[in-house]
């Protein structure tokens, strides 16, 4: 069976179970390419925004808040994994703060964009790095989890993507996704990060059901602070547009990032001991790959 080659500056890793052997990678900047030039075309992201958000993730409530509760599901459902894949990583946020704590596990991200995965590769150099469509993954039962946080609502074929996930799944293997929820908090925000949707707890876990999951946990979360959310998505429709400014939410007063962080956190440990928030702002949800229903 074919090998593959995965390149982060001077590093190399061989993996066996390469999953389409008719599909063609070379190298950019450093890093192995799936998707060739599709990435100039794509409208599902701003790329430009990818400084900003290197610059704003690491002293973010939201951000820090978000991770905290990922780390805290990997710890409860899937403690021993060896390798752990993020589909549209971004700068590598969530990879660099997975890490630190799970520091035997071997590590890779994807995206589409190459301008995200030059700040990826700063903030967490140990981890692997490829430029990838989501929507095409070159894998059969590579790994132990696979995470998708805040990227199936930028894809109009999120099904098509949730079906690669399973393929790309070893047997028993873990999916962890977050997404946006609920359209009634559709704002200017949506619409600079170019959602597609934001979703609903029915339609969302049928999508993942239909791609042989089975869900383990589902929570929505920025729960307890939904009240100043709806205050301010109120405020953002209430402007123009091209009035909007995308860091606003990001670049907050630090006693106001502190008190919101604060707030995350307790919400975070009463998901933790088993409670399931049924609205706010985000959705996490935890599904383990149906062994029975893998037919893909």
């Amino acid at each position: 069976m074919r090998k593959i080659l995965f390149y982060n500056k001077n590093y190399s890793s061989d993996f066996d179970n390469y999953s389409n052997c008719n599909i063609n990678s070379n190298l950019i900047e450093g890093t192995q390419n799936f998707c060739h030039d599709i990435s100039k075309n794509c409208n599902g992201f701003k790329s430009s925004y990818f400084e900003n958000l290197f610059l704003l993730e690491s002293k973010s409530f939201w951000f820090i808040g978000r991770n905290n509760l990922i780390i805290n599901m990997l710890k409860k459902y899937r403690p021993n994994f060896k390798s752990f894949f993020e589909i549209g990583c971004g700068t590598g946020f969530v990879l660099s703060g997975v890490s630190v704590v799970f520091k035997t596990a071997k590590f890779f991200g994807s995206e589409i964009f190459i301008e995200g995965l030059n700040f990826a590769s700063k903030r967490t150099p140990h981890a692997h790095f490829m430029q990838m469509d989501a929507r095409t993954i070159p894998f059969k039962e590579e790994f132990e989890v696979i995470a998708a946080f805040d990227v199936l609502e930028h894809i109009e074929e999120d099904e098509r993507v949730l079906n690669e996930i399973s393929k790309a799944l070893k047997p028993d293997g873990l999916l962890l996704i977050t997404v946006p929820q609920h359209k009634w908090l559709w704002s200017h925000s949506d619409d600079y990060a170019c959602h597609v949707r934001r979703y609903n707890k029915k339609d969302l876990h049928s999508k993942i059901e239909r791609n042989g999951f089975k869900i383990i946990k589902s929570t929505s979360f920025v729960s307890l602070l939904l009240p100043m959310m709806l205050i301010s998505r109120f405020l953002q429709k209430s402007k123009e547009y091209s009035k909007y400014n995308p860091n606003e939410e990001l670049n907050l007063p630090k006693f106001l990032n502190k008190f919101l962080l604060m707030v995350m956190l307790i919400e975070i440990y009463i998901i933790k001991i088993g409670f399931d928030f049924p609205i706010g702002g985000s959705r996490l949800v935890v599904a383990k790959k149906e062994l029975q229903k893998d037919k893909l």
